[in-house]
């Protein structure tokens, strides 16, 4: 039996593994229908998952609907359009020729999140926080470098260039939007955090689906038509893609986002172990580093904390 203060930790690992599986279905489907019709197809096909989830929450826990207020509607209003910004920001950021130091920034997302999180939420800085931040950002960092002969040099020599402005905002988006899709959870009060996990994620999902889906209609119905005929391949992604954003709205709704979002770094070692086994691809001795360093603080957010 796990202690409840321990549950964010499996509840995150599987929102991580689920986002792995995602993406990788995701892929799939960019060639057919674009970047931005396989990011409505995570939105569209999830929502109906999303709210099976709800209901099945509600009828086993036998908890009444919440009552949303003023405050929940702003912040998961902000958490939701936070999203699809920092989204919109990342793809114009793989548009530059030197996209690479871009991405590189827009992984400062870790940090961002434990900065906005004590901003707005009051969530707490430790040194143990600080420390797993700081080792989850620099090993990200080294396993995806802008330069792999001088990472580091190149990453503070950079950040003035329009690339990585570009990502520091895209970082800032996804930052953002995970203080306000807790600051959502946390706003329905005395709601069970299981419940209020599942409503938040279906009315952000919902008010996602009505945004990017009207936003590339009036701009390009075809690639909306092209998603409703992919529907068959695109189910699973929706499926994970929504058991994803469960397990991360439900470990958001009960610790703070510092330690979920540095805790779900371990996507990475799930990318690099398929990679490894799948690909038979070799790791250098930088991604060795930062992977060692990756693992380091996540040891110290679960143990540490």
């Amino acid at each position: 039996m796990i202690p409840p203060d321990w549950l964010w930790i499996p509840i995150t690992v599987w929102a991580a593994f689920a986002q792995t599986l995602r993406n990788a279905a995701q892929r799939s489907l960019t060639a057919e229908l674009g970047t931005l019709g396989a990011t409505l197809v995570r939105f569209l096909y999830g929502l109906p998952f999303a709210i099976l989830w709800l209901i099945g929450v509600q009828a086993v826990g036998g908890y009444s609907m919440p009552a949303p207020n003023l405050a929940f509607a702003a912040w998961v209003s902000f958490g939701a359009v936070s999203q699809i910004a920092a989204t919109a920001l990342l793809l114009r950021v793989m548009q530059e020729r030197n996209f690479t130091l871009g991405v590189a920034y827009s992984k400062t997302e870790i940090i961002q999140v434990a900065i906005f999180g004590l901003l707005f939420l009051g969530d707490p800085l430790s040194v143990t926080t600080v420390l797993a931040v700081a080792c989850g950002s620099l090993g990200v960092l080294l396993l995806a470098p802008a330069d792999r002969e001088r990472p580091l040099r190149t990453l503070v020599a950079g950040w003035t260039s329009f690339p990585a402005m570009l990502g520091l905002a895209s970082g800032a988006g996804f930052a953002f939007s995970a203080v306000g899709f807790r600051g959502a959870a946390l706003s329905l009060g005395d709601t069970p955090f299981m419940m209020s996990a599942a409503f938040t994620l279906v009315v952000a999902q919902s008010l996602q689906t009505v945004l990017l889906g009207g936003w590339l209609l009036a701009r390009d119905p075809a690639v909306v038509m092209r998603v409703f005929g992919a529907w068959r391949r695109s189910l699973f992604a929706g499926f994970m893609g929504a058991a994803a954003s469960a397990g991360w709205f439900t470990a958001m709704a009960i610790e703070p986002v510092a330690h979920v979002r540095t805790l779900g770094l371990v996507e990475l070692l799930f990318s690099s172990i398929v990679s490894r086994k799948i690909f038979r691809e070799r790791l250098s001795r930088l991604e060795i580093a930062g992977m060692a360093l990756l693992t380091l603080g996540l040891v110290i957010v679960t143990l540490g904390r």
